[in-house]
């Protein structure tokens, strides 16, 4: 096993993985920023260093800090939570190159599965569905493109291959708007991105959002832990994940599961990993894959029992996956609020002071938060301070008890998205399952 980790992340995903770390006794180090000496799992480490000043950019990003963070505690490996640089193949093999292990896939894989062109094209290859498109990048021979867009059949949308989270998008309904879009959107990809490699695919009307969580190890073996819903976003950012995903028939989820882990075992995947799909009339569409810990993964441990960071931690000393797929079973369900520090209606942050802190618990109810009483919540980095997770014997029993553990949370002295929240667990549309990835955004435009 493992010596010594480096936590290169902060807030709660840090904490999650030092407990884990604890588990399995290897010792911690977490790095962190000024602001964030305070932080719940640097206050529980062994060791701590500080990595620069507040700006993520001169900390949390910051690459020679977090190498030499190793190099000053003997620390044998880094774990990137997600976020920063979980997925940056650049640093996971500067990393490798001082020596050091990189808890996650090989940088060569993490490249490829960035590249949402050459994703897609490792996807076909290894059978796994996909959206209709155009099996590559654009070229400048505009005739072409609109063959493409013809065959695929409108509304396209045109994407951006180094994008993520929503950027680099766009939708076009019609042959006269195409190719003044794709330059627009090939702009804002170099612009943003230093990339103006762009694609096209099939703009698929009211898809949910469905990931499949794989785990795969360094001696040839792959498993899923089945699937979640994570239909529920606003601008393209998941607000409450469940699992399993309702309304699919096993027929199909098998059928892509085993798709997933066949491709694990093609293109050399090894940790945690994640496959994101649209899901439309039954059928699953390839869209891109997470080569990390997801934030809402805590969802799939509920329902299949499994530790997905502990078996992270397994992976990188180069151990077997503790189960086989035949020993993972799944039983209930489960679901996951995001809770942030910003204003419900206005989703504006509002960092502060957490004047009084009262998580909720009883049977079926845990919770990830790194925040106390007394906590300040800094204005410089994303805005999720807690998770609230139910489990049940099934769906209704679980949001059952999600609509009473956010009754019981208290969080004073900042502004949070908990009415949201309780809002949206009381949805009679959320209540049936099943609804589409417009539908949040639908209804708080109402």
């Amino acid at each position: 096993m493992l010596e010594k980790v480096v936590i290169a992340n902060r807030g709660e995903i840090a904490l999650r993985i030092l407990r884990a770390c604890k588990e399995l006794d290897i010792k911690t180090v977490a790095v962190h920023s000024t602001a964030d000496r305070d932080l719940m799992h640097v206050r529980l480490a062994d060791e701590s260093v500080c990595i620069g000043p507040n700006p993520s950019v001169d900390s949390y990003l910051n690459v020679p800090a977090l190498i030499s963070a190793c190099e000053v505690t003997d620390a044998t490996a880094i774990h990137p939570g997600y976020g920063f640089l979980a997925e940056n193949a650049d640093f996971a093999e500067q990393v490798e190159k001082s020596g050091f292990t990189f808890i996650g896939p090989s940088a060569k894989v993490i490249r490829i599965m960035g590249d949402k062109v050459a994703a897609i094209q490792a996807m076909k290859k290894a059978g796994v569905p996909t959206v209709p498109g155009s099996d590559g990048p654009l070229t400048e021979d505009n005739d072409r493109t609109l063959i493409i867009a013809k065959r695929i059949g409108y509304p396209v949308i045109i994407k951006a291959s180094a994008g993520g989270g929503g950027r680099g998008m766009r939708v076009v309904h019609s042959e006269d708007a195409l190719i003044n879009s794709i330059y627009v959107t090939q702009a804002e990809s170099k612009a943003a991105f230093g990339d103006d490699t762009v694609y096209l695919e099939k703009f698929l009307q009211n898809p949910r959002h469905v990931e499949i969580q794989v785990l795969a190890d360094n001696l040839g073996n792959a498993i899923h832990l089945g699937d979640r819903d994570c239909s529920l976003q606003r601008r393209h950012q998941k607000v409450l994940e469940e699992a399993p995903a309702p309304q699919i028939p096993q027929e199909v989820r098998d059928r892509v599961a085993k798709s997933c882990t066949d491709a694990c075992k093609q293109i050399g995947y090894s940790g945690a990993g994640t496959f994101e799909f649209l899901y439309e009339d039954d059928e699953f569409f390839f869209i891109e894959m997470n080569t990390r810990v997801q934030v809402e993964h805590p969802v799939t441990e509920m329902i299949s029992g499994v530790d997905i960071v502990k078996e992270q931690l397994r992976v990188a000393a180069n151990l077997p996956l503790s189960f086989k797929q035949e020993d993972v079973i799944f039983r209930g369900h489960s679901f996951e609020c995001r809770i942030n520090a910003e204003d419900s209606k206005t989703f504006m942050p509002c960092p502060g002071t957490v004047t009084h802190f009262h998580p909720p618990g009883g049977f079926g109810v845990r919770v990830d938060s790194h925040l106390y009483s007394g906590y300040k919540v800094p204005p410089y980095y994303d805005s999720l301070i807690a998770k609230i997770i139910t489990y049940g014997k099934d769906r209704e029993a679980a949001l059952t008890r999600m609509r009473n553990a956010l009754d019981e949370l208290v969080i004073e002295g900042i502004s949070t998205n908990i009415p949201l929240q309780r809002d949206l667990v009381r949805d009679s549309e959320f209540r049936k399952g099943g609804t589409n990835i417009h539908y949040l955004e639908s209804k708080l435009d109402m």
